[in-house]
């Protein structure tokens, strides 16, 4: 196995290695007749670059070697800062295994925090800061150490490496515009749908479905329908798919399973936008179960489908009323559906997941299969002056568009937002090792490095874990329609006896009418807190007080905030709540006269407790 990767590596390896002595007598290569290292003193050469990199900020994140060559400068490194994670990226593994065997890396090999990602498509650079970052408990941006020869020989293989990178490091960004952007949607859907909590199971009692049972020996395989352009290739296949599988689509792909005449098992909705809803529309689905979270826009969970399940709560709001009410289960939050879906076919027990549609990617510059409601609306809304093409180019470029490696070979174009996706998927698929993850839209090998006549990749992103597969493969699966019906049809049977049991019933009703009354009265309870500690700053800021007054002051803002935070409402108080405002509360005590700083504290504490009062009102309505 690995003589083989060995060998992948060599025949894509750029440039003709060469090895020779440098004035200083250690080893210095050169590639395509570019020195990797300095031809007089590779290790100097090593060291200050190491000087450099370390000096780049105070804060002990990772740090990630893009192009190790010899191996200098990461030595260098890790003697400079030996508890900073260190995370070595070679493309070229000719060149790696020389510089293994040219070199004692047995100080930095014994190190601990030192990993390394080697040829590939380097897709596992995701997971690996992941896991530093869990390891640590701390979130630091890593920092990136580049030779600049290697990097520029294989320039765009590295460059997709960086976007990999930069789309980990901005996932906290996305999560705080996407909760300035829909924080308020969220709210008002979760308060609407508030009894579904009461009156729908959750999925944790469907966990385990598709495991063993008595009359096989096999794990039921899932096939999961997410949306991307390879979509379009499985069509054919679906009748045949649906007699092997459990069927598991997202709201996107509903419709062209439809189309298709495959009615799937599950659908997931986890999308509170309106226009998301809108993918339902007209859809007759009467063998489908909605798997949704509460928050979703509301008529969705009225829709005319077989039956609702509901997944536990991303939102404090929700969560809140779960926990004392009944808990759903949770699934992965990976900012998109089909990660959503993924998880959730990993609850059922499956083994082996089939998935078509997860291209994470434009190939061809598609971005969704054919006939999908994004497309739709553009063509709808088409007129001269803005044509459905401007709508297409918006969406190929809004993301911060790269090639990086497809699938198939070759290279396809993404962009940040959809790798920061691939990020996840690969962080989960390492968790679980023991499910086999397949594409089914990687599109044929081509014989002229994964593209097509027009030079456009045939297949999705490549990703760690993800599996190109062949539709034989597939097919070759037995026929087990009869089975998985009957197992299904077991199940809800089972937990709609259990569930809406009418003694239980009246429990989880009790249950429902506390939990709404102590979030109620939780949240009137901050309020007023808000609005005394609000005034109480005013107050101060308009008169001059003494040390004595200001520590009268102090000591009642600090009583009121004990409170907040000593609430079991507070997370949901604060879930509106702008953290820019914490961020100017830390500085404001950095002042050396102690009046100017107290009246900075005052003027943040007064913006604090009036969002956080506004935060409960639009909560407790």
């Amino acid at each position: 196995m690995l003589e083989e990767i060995v060998r992948q590596g060599d025949e894509q390896s750029a440039g003709e290695l060469k090895i020779e002595a440098a004035a200083s007598g250690v080893p210095t290569a050169a590639m395509g007749g570019l020195y990797v290292h300095s031809a007089r003193d590779p290790e100097r050469e090593g060291k200050r670059l190491a000087e450099a990199t370390a000096a780049e900020g105070t804060e002990p994140g990772p740090v990630v070697i893009l192009g190790f060559g010899l191996g200098y400068a990461a030595q260098a490194l890790a003697e400079l800062a030996p508890q900073r994670p260190i995370i070595i990226v070679e493309k070229n593994l000719r060149l790696l295994r020389k510089a293994l065997e040219l070199r004692d890396f047995s100080r930095l090999l014994s190190r601990p925090g030192v990993a390394f990602i080697p040829g590939g498509c380097g897709e596992g650079i995701s997971g690996v800061l992941s896991f530093f970052e869990k390891t640590s408990g701390e979130r630091y941006a890593p920092c990136i150490m580049r030779n600049r020869t290697l990097t520029a020989l294989d320039e765009q293989w590295y460059a997709s490496v960086e976007n990999r990178i930069h789309s980990w490091a901005m996932r906290d960004d996305v999560n705080t515009a996407t909760l300035k952007k829909f924080g308020r949607r969220w709210i008002r859907n979760l308060s609407r749908n508030m009894s579904a909590i009461r009156d729908l199971p959750g999925i944790s009692r469907l966990a385990g479905l598709a495991a063993y049972s008595e009359s096989s020996d096999e794990p039921l395989p899932v096939f999961l329908a997410a949306a991307g352009p390879g979509l379009d290739s499985a069509a054919p296949l679906l009748a045949e798919i649906h007699q092997r599988c459990i069927v598991v689509a997202v709201d996107t792909s509903l419709r062209f399973l439809l189309r298709n005449g495959v009615d799937p098992d599950f659908t997931l909705v986890v999308d509170p936008q309106f226009w998301n809803s809108r993918h339902l529309n007209r859809c007759v689905s009467p063998h489908t179960r909605i798997i949704a979270e509460s928050a979703v826009y509301p008529p969705v969970l009225r829709f005319p489908f077989r039956g609702a399940y509901l997944c536990g709560s991303l939102y404090p709001l929700g969560s809140f009323i779960e926990q004392r009410v009944d808990p759903k289960g949770d699934l992965g939050a990976g900012g998109s559906v089909a990660t959503s879906a993924w998880d959730f076919s990993r609850i059922l027990g499956a083994r082996q997941i089939w998935i078509a549609g997860l291209d994470l990617a434009f190939p061809g510059l598609k971005t969704h299969f054919r006939g999908a409601q994004f497309e739709e609306k553009a063509l709808a809304e088409s007129v001269r002056l803005n044509p459905a093409e401007t709508w297409l180019l918006h969406a190929l470029r809004g993301g911060i568009p790269f090639y990086a490696p497809s699938i198939s070979g070759g290279q396809v174009l993404t962009d940040r937002r959809l790798s920061l996706y691939a990020a996840w998927f690969e962080n989960r698929f390492s968790q679980f090792p023991a499910i086999r993850n397949y594409s089914l839209s990687s599109g044929s090998p081509p014989t002229t490095g994964g593209a097509s006549a027009d030079g456009a990749a045939t297949g999705g992103l490549a990703i760690a874990g993800l599996e190109p597969a062949e539709t034989k493969t597939i097919l070759a699966l037995p026929e087990r329609r009869a089975e998985i019906n009957q197992k299904l049809e077991a199940a809800f049977l089972r937990i709609e006896t259990e569930f809406f049991e009418l003694e239980e019933a009246r429990r989880r009703s009790e249950r429902y009418e506390n939990a709404v009354t102590a979030l109620s009265s939780g949240l009137r309870q901050i309020q007023n807190a808000c609005e005394k500690g609000r005034k109480t700053a005013e107050q101060a800021l308009s008169r001059d007080t003494g040390p004595a007054g200001r520590e009268k002051t102090l000591a009642a803002l600090d009583e009121i905030n004990r409170f907040i935070t000593g609430s079991e409402v507070k997370e949901i108080a604060g879930f509106l709540f702008p953290p820019e405002i914490l961020a100017e509360m830390g500085k404001t005590g950095q002042s050396a006269d102690a009046d100017a700083a107290f009246h900075a504290y005052l003027k943040s504490s007064v913006r604090l407790y009036r969002s956080l009062e506004e935060s409960a009102e639009i909560s407790a309505h």
